[in-house]
């Protein structure tokens, strides 16, 4: 060792690496080398400071605030129970512009307006021969 007093040893027991540039943990203020300064690479016992999440409910997507020493589980389970504002009822449909062509059930997600007729149609039936357009006296393509 030419130079010991300059840098500082890795804390993680297993390493102990001489690091002349080591990090210190925001969490825990311990220093560390560039291979264990994550929390989980040095198994942080104060990791729960800094490594906050906020759970979100998977139903309305509202965010859960949790306090300190509960489990997220256990609380988004109890809003999905209580307090939960979601409604299977009030989910928008995408498609919801049905085709006028007689017999036809097709929904688009757009409207698929005819130029001639003005009615909605589905990308099937949007050109006007295919919905036999009354709109003008004769149709303008015959694709």
């Amino acid at each position: 060792m030419e130079l010991p007093w300059l840098g500082e040893h890795c804390s993680e027991r297993a390493c102990k690496q001489l690091d002349f540039l080591p990090l210190k943990c925001d969490a825990c203020g311990e220093v560390f080398c560039k291979d264990h300064i994550r929390y989980d690479d040095h198994k942080c016992s104060s990791a729960y400071k800094k490594n906050v999440q906020v759970p979100v409910c998977p139903l309305c997507n509202t965010p859960i605030p949790v306090q300190k020493g509960e489990i997220p589980d256990v609380v988004v389970g109890a809003h999905m129970d209580k307090d939960c504002k979601y409604n299977p009822a009030q989910q928008k449909r995408i498609f919801t512009n049905k085709c006028l062509k007689p017999g036809c059930k097709r929904k688009e997600m757009m409207k698929v307006l005819c130029e001639q007729c003005g009615g909605n149609f589905c990308i099937k039936h949007r050109h006007p021969l295919d919905h036999d357009c009354r709109g003008s006296s004769h149709p303008t393509s015959k694709a």
